[in-house]
């Protein structure tokens, strides 16, 4: 019963919630590419990483908090949960897919990140028990054909190993991103102010990093390669503060309320699409041939896990004596179902 009046009251999935939803993917595949370029003329990837939180956690404050209407004993219940996701699901990925893109190309740093989606699947496993069915295991051992031709293993040319370990460690917080959002049977924090929330721990930790000397910091102001020119440096800078991140996050919590957590989710995917194309049209970035079909089997891979895990639990159990615990012996179906 819960679960239907929930579907009730959720707008039907129409054109404005996948319009978000692919918004959301579009301007998040745009941050490895304004990434790079800064990287490339001398940031650091804990700087980029420390300044798109921080003006994002700006930009959010004003939301978050007249979403919280004075509410704060919500934040101080949902502490531990902010704070994991704040250092895993934000800082975590961030800053290893950024430390990523500084070694390897953008569209495989990202395809090596998605492979957080088959992590949940593991966890859900050895943590909960949550067995995968057979076409999230067929979906996995795909995943993993395609990871290998991505890495392009038995060819000349090499994949720097240490921007596979920064990309196979933003997969981890991409995977805890996906645990973290499913929730609990604890009251959950309003969308916006999570995220919101999550900034402001991310920029703290990283900021107490950098004043601490933990973690280097250098910025530039010289001109960045973008667009196959030289720009000034505060044009990727405002696209990744604001084009990916400020824009993708107000727009994935609307798509996310109009499709629900998975299904955008799902959408989301297309990122890896977007990134690779932004990539390539901004940077110059393309991937060879061998690269595009691990890709496209990473992909293949990934929505087959999905779609495993978006099959409602109760179809692979035997329904008889359930069904007949809940309708009873002599009730019509036309009944049962008003």
């Amino acid at each position: 019963m819960t679960f239907s009046r929930t579907r009730a009251r959720r707008p039907a999935p129409g054109g404005a919630g996948l319009a978000l939803a692919i918004l959301a993917a579009a301007t998040f595949g745009t941050s490895g590419t304004f990434a790079t370029a800064l990287i490339g003329a001398g940031w650091s990837p804990g700087a980029a990483v420390l300044t798109r939180m921080a003006v994002a956690a700006l930009i959010l404050t004003g939301p978050a908090v007249a979403r919280l209407r004075g509410q704060w004993d919500l934040l101080r219940r949902g502490a531990g949960r902010v704070t994991a996701y704040g250092l895993f699901a934000v800082t975590a990925a961030q800053f290893g897919y950024f430390n990523a893109v500084a070694r390897i190309p953008v569209g495989v740093a990202l395809l090596l990140e998605y492979l957080g989606v088959v992590l949940v699947v593991g966890w859900l496993w050895l943590r909960h028990g949550q067995r995968p069915r057979r076409l999230t295991l067929i979906g996995g051992a795909v995943a993993l054909a395609g990871l290998a031709m991505v890495l392009n293993l038995s060819g000349p040319a090499r994949i720097d190993p240490v921007g596979v370990i920064w990309a196979l460690l933003a997969a981890v917080g991409l995977a805890t991103f996906f645990v973290l959002s499913a929730g609990s049977g604890e009251e959950p924090l309003p969308a916006i102010v999570m995220a919101w929330a999550g900034m402001v721990v991310g920029t703290t930790v990283l900021a107490a990093a950098a004043w601490t000397g933990a973690l280097r910091m250098t910025a530039s102001t010289r001109d960045v390669h973008l667009l196959g020119q030289r720009v000034s440096w505060v044009v990727p800078l405002l696209g990744l503060s604001l084009v990916a991140a400020v824009i993708p996050y107000v727009a994935g919590i609307g798509a996310a309320r109009r499709l629900g957590a998975k299904l955008a989710s799902f959408i989301g995917m297309a990122e890896v699409l977007f990134a690779i194309l932004f990539a390539w049209l901004l940077l110059g970035q393309l991937p060879a041939r061998a690269q595009f079909l691990g890709g496209a089997l990473i992909l293949a891979g990934v929505a087959m896990v999905r779609l495993g895990e978006l099959r409602p639990p109760g179809l692979s159990a035997r329904p008889g004596p359930v069904r007949a615990a809940r309708a009873g012996p002599s009730r019509p179906a036309a009944q049962t179902r008003r």
